[in-house]
């Protein structure tokens, strides 16, 4: 068991500590009416087969992502989501589920790009949750709807880049971050372990890009994740990753780089961090596109 996986995340010397979340306090606020626990997993048969609580499920594909044009739901679609699952914009919303919280950090960064504020992660995800051996249920919750009516327009440029943005990038030689396996990054694989191909027909990485796999910003056995001055350790002093610097995160389809924005923005505190949910699928198949491979 590393150290800092018995440390509280206010321990473990974030900068935004509060947007993460124990298992304990979790646990503590099943029933507030205040707080509404989100699982978003990959694996739709998840959910169904045992959750925590008075959690509802948010799915990824069908929840946050437009249904034909390849991209996120918009203002009044993301509206009418918050109200089915009966929140406010007063709500505090806790985001947790499987792959070590890959799909709960995604659904947390597109509430984001409506201007949810009141977001959490749960730190750990359904891993810790289960080796600690608390409850799961498959009783669905009943929450009224609400008439959510707050959203923002979707900010497409804060947290999120599109390709001409990352473009701009390689050619100002400005910081990309690769989370994806080093297999993926040399081009030796076109997508991860055990998944299928998503569609890129080219291996390799975007120019310049630095391979920091998403994994090493947690705690293998539990999937929590590792204090600041590790995590420092990682980007600022072996990668030369400043805070200050204008830096974008890409992986496949944005969802293992979403993580990383996380622990970039929250955590460490780093002003400009923006995620390329086009990613890998994208770029392998833009033509004319740059890549680099080993």
């Amino acid at each position: 068991m590393s150290i800092s996986s018995e440390l509280s995340p206010a321990e473990r010397g974030y900068v935004h500590p509060e947007i993460l979340v124990s298992t304990e306090w979790v646990a503590q606020h099943l029933n507030d009416a205040d707080v509404r626990l989100v699982e978003s997993n990959e694996d739709l048969l998840l959910y169904p087969s045992g959750h925590i609580q008075n959690a509802v499920q948010v799915d990824w594909t069908s929840d946050l992502n437009h249904q034909v044009v390849r991209d996120y739901l918009g203002k009044a679609e993301f509206e009418k989501l918050c109200s089915r699952i009966g929140i406010t914009p007063d709500t505090t919303v806790v985001f947790y589920g499987d792959k070590s919280n890959w799909w709960a950090a995604y659904a947390l960064w597109v509430f984001s790009l409506f201007g949810h504020k009141k977001v959490k992660l749960m730190d750990g995800g359904r891993l810790k949750w289960e080796k600690e051996k608390r409850a799961l249920t498959r009783e669905i919750p009943k929450f009224a709807p609400t008439d959510y009516q707050a959203a923002q327009e979707r900010d497409d440029e804060t947290i999120r880049a599109l390709r001409d943005v990352v473009m701009e990038h390689v050619k100002s030689k400005k910081p990309l971050v690769d989370v994806r396996s080093p297999l993926e990054f040399t081009g030796e694989r076109l997508h991860m372990e055990d998944y299928p191909n998503e569609g890129a027909l080219r291996g390799g990485h975007i120019p310049g890009a630095k391979s920091v796999p998403w994994a090493r910003s947690i705690n293998p056995e539990d999937g929590t994740f590792k204090t600041a001055e590790e995590l420092r350790q990682i980007y600022q002093v072996e990668q030369g990753v400043k805070p200050d610097d204008d830096v974008v995160v890409y992986c496949r389809i944005g969802e293992r780089s979403s993580l990383t924005w996380f622990v970039l923005t929250h955590l460490l505190g780093y002003q400009k961090v923006r995620n390329y949910d086009g990613s890998w699928t994208e770029w392998g198949n833009l033509v004319g596109a740059p890549i680099e491979k080993p």
